[in-house]
């Protein structure tokens, strides 16, 4: 039986029902299932399901332009957070943050705008929070991109209800280091590989990491190692050590630019490109960006993670971040939500699509 979610309710009562629905990723079919179920009973949309993704789209014919308006349906696993209380304004739970608060928002805009002043698409997807390969938003751009067609999009990550433009680009590489194995007893007929790594080390302590102005916003970067991985046994001088290292990027640079400036600063040592994903740039000049943040009136800030507006721009749709939610409470274990943050992105967005 499909779980009835009641789109009349406000939303912050409505996210803590979404949040009720278990939805780690790989685990979002229930979810899906009650959003396709509660969007097909209205009539002045058309809706249509891929996986555990849902697409909903109105069709007046008439409007000029088509804004997308997207968020994701899964969250990092559960870690006895659920299911959700609330204290006053506070709406504790997994999933408060990250991000069933734009979900709630997103149904009610869909049920409730039904002659919005321009078309627009929702976009429910699954799998955000692993592998990117396994992303619904990148699997529709692969298997149906006219659902993505657009003049403009929100993304409703967590933002303290703030606009935040663009996203750093992030990439991983490998960087090892070759040694000589050799019993530890007798240490100096080997070549340690894990003492080899210092000074790969000493680059990144000694690493000033950038800001870097990109179209009138500030994104800071950074260049971290984030694991290490050497030796066999507690007997052994290891012969080979790999530090992986994620650098964050600034939308200015490339992919192939932020790897070649990784490559520089590690210049002499084996660098192996791990994985990467490219940045998006504000795109706040652009006519339909610019209406929005004139319509929410709200402080304009750069997205210094990763989020699926690189993917809205590869596909040549400017986006923004704006979400209820503290973003630095996202995946905590004291994942909370001030609600009047969650009223306060409805409102906004709604008197955005209705004028």
């Amino acid at each position: 039986m499909v779980t009835r979610l009641d789109l009349d309710l406000p939303a912050p009562e409505l996210t803590a029902a979404i949040c009720d629905i278990p939805s780690v990723s790989g685990s979002e079919a229930e979810l899906a299932a009650a959003v396709e179920r509660a969007l097909d009973e209205c009539a002045h949309l058309t809706v249509v399901r891929d996986g555990d993704s849902v697409v909903a789209w109105t069709s007046t014919g008439d409007r000029a332009d088509r804004v997308i308006v997207a968020g994701h349906l899964d969250t990092v696993p559960i870690a006895d957070n659920l299911p959700t209380a609330r204290e006053g304004d506070v709406l504790w739970g997994r999933g408060t943050v990250d991000m069933k608060g734009g979900i709630a928002v997103m149904l009610r805009l869909a049920a409730h705008i039904t002659a919005p002043s321009r078309d627009v698409t929702y976009v429910f997807y699954d799998n955000e929070e692993v592998a990117a390969d396994a992303n619904g938003l990148g699997r529709i751009a692969r298997t149906h991109p006219a659902w993505l067609d657009g003049d403009f999009a929100v993304l409703m990550e967590p933002t303290s209800a703030v606009v935040e433009g663009g996203c750093n680009g992030t990439l991983r590489v490998a960087i090892t280091v070759e040694g000589k194995a050799a019993h530890s007893a007798r240490w100096w007929m080997g070549d340690n590989a894990i003492h080899g790594v210092a000074p790969i080390l000493d680059r990144l302590r000694a690493y000033q990491p950038a800001e870097v102005d990109v179209d009138g916003l500030t994104y800071r970067e950074g260049l971290n190692a984030v694991g290490i991985e050497g030796g066999i046994a507690g007997n052994v001088i290891p012969d080979r050590c790999t530090v992986m290292v994620n650098y964050r990027f600034a939308p200015n640079r490339s992919e192939d630019e932020a790897l070649a400036h990784v490559q520089e600063v590690f210049e002499g040592f084996d660098v192996t490109l791990a994985d990467s994903a490219p940045g998006a740039r504000p795109g706040l000049g652009e006519p339909a960006a610019a209406a929005f943040v004139r319509a929410v009136d709200v402080e304009v800030r750069a997205k210094e993670g990763w989020t699926d507006v690189a993917r809205f721009s590869g596909l040549g749709v400017p986006a923004v971040n704006y979400g209820p939610g503290d973003p630095l409470l996202a995946h905590a274990d004291d994942e909370r939500v001030d609600t009047r943050e969650i009223v306060a992105c409805e409102e906004r967005i709604r008197a955005w699509l209705a004028r």
